[in-house]
């Protein structure tokens, strides 16, 4: 097997800036490398793969991803994993988990006391989330209101603040944890950011004997330092350019026949899609009081269709619709909507 070298910074830094017509040519290699990799890692988990899936939909997109769930279902180790295939440095990853008595520094570095003397307000960020490519917060929704509008900043806006100075973060992928999710006013900001929320769920009541295998041979690989999860089937730089791509193909117009100009919306998701799209969304609105924002529909947008590249690399499908099951915002609503969404898109 050959051997991938972990791509740098400076790498990744340059496959953002990879010209259309180049990452074209690529897109197909790119898809391979990345549904290998999903399909890949998810040997390593006990029913785990529809929650992997999602971390590579969210990766792609650059959108931020939410597992909700007890202790002891894998969501760190989720995490863990996905950072190690993808060879993700350690100065390029950022773990926390969060406390109401967190403090700023803990996250975003503490300040720079040298500078202070000298009258300028910044903080030591390396090794700190502003400088990492990829960050997990575990138990996001207890951090206090200071991380809580800082947080905000770097999911709206991808930068922090440096002297009163906007600068930019270096953040690609965000993954997030939480045993519960919080229903005050206060968080409802933070919590429409994560498109995404899906459940991590035990799962010893219908995969025991397979989850006692699994348990006691990651026991093993951890003791003996082993890591057969880094298999070189996908890199960060893989992500970063397959982003980059659908970002282009979404700016793309395309003049029909006719000479109308033609958006991705005409090209990739057809109207009677579009309808049942909608219908969808109202039914949920209306009969379970579930809410979605504007900003949510234009997000969902492009994670549907980042998840039917992914996944089939054409145009949105009715099984792609499947990604609205993870709109919940509280617990019950998202065992309601695992089950109701199928339900309602004839796919159960």
């Amino acid at each position: 097997m050959s051997v991938t070298v972990p791509a740098t910074t400076d790498s990744v830094d340059r496959a953002s800036g990879a010209g259309a017509d180049e990452l074209a040519r690529e897109a197909s290699q790119l898809r391979d490398r990345i549904n290998r990799f999903r399909v890949a890692l998810g040997r390593f988990f006990v029913a785990k793969q529809p929650l992997i899936d999602l971390m590579c939909v969210a990766a792609v997109a650059q959108e931020p991803l939410l597992l909700v769930g007890p202790p002891g279902t894998a969501k760190s180790d989720l995490v863990i994993k996905f950072k190690d295939a993808l060879k993700i440095p350690d100065g390029e990853y950022f773990e926390y988990l969060l406390t109401r008595f967190t403090e700023p520094s803990e996250v975003f570095g503490p300040i720079d006391i040298a500078e202070l003397r000298a009258g300028r307000y910044l903080r030591r960020d390396r090794g700190k989330l502003p400088t990492a490519r990829l960050v997990f917060l575990d138990e996001i929704f207890k951090a206090n209101s200071a991380i809580l509008n800082s947080l905000l900043t770097v999911i709206n806006e991808r930068k922090f603040y440096q002297d009163g100075q906007p600068v930019p973060v270096k953040l690609r992928i965000l993954l997030a944890a939480t045993n519960e999710l919080p229903e005050n006013a206060e968080l409802a900001a933070l919590k429409d950011r994560f498109v995404l929320k899906a459940a991590c769920r035990s799962v010893q009541d219908e995969h025991f004997v397979e989850l006692i295998d699994a348990g006691l041979e990651a026991y093993t690989q951890r003791e003996l330092n082993q890591k057969p999860w880094v298999e070189d089937h996908a890199s960060l730089e893989d992500f970063v350019k397959a982003h980059r791509h659908l970002t282009h193909v979404l700016a793309r117009r395309t003049t029909s026949p006719d000479g109308r100009e033609l958006r991705d919306r005409e090209l990739y998701f057809s109207d009677e899609l579009l309808r049942e799209l909608r219908r969808v969304l109202k039914t949920l609105v209306r009969e379970d009081g579930v809410f979605v924002s504007d900003r949510k529909v234009v997000k969902l947008y492009r994670l549907l269709r980042t998840h039917a590249w992914i996944v089939h690399g054409g145009a949105v499908e009715r099984a792609d619709l499947r990604l609205l099951s993870y709109l919940g915002e509280t617990r019950d609503e998202i065992d309601l909507l695992e089950e109701k969404v199928p339900r309602l898109l004839g796919l159960s």
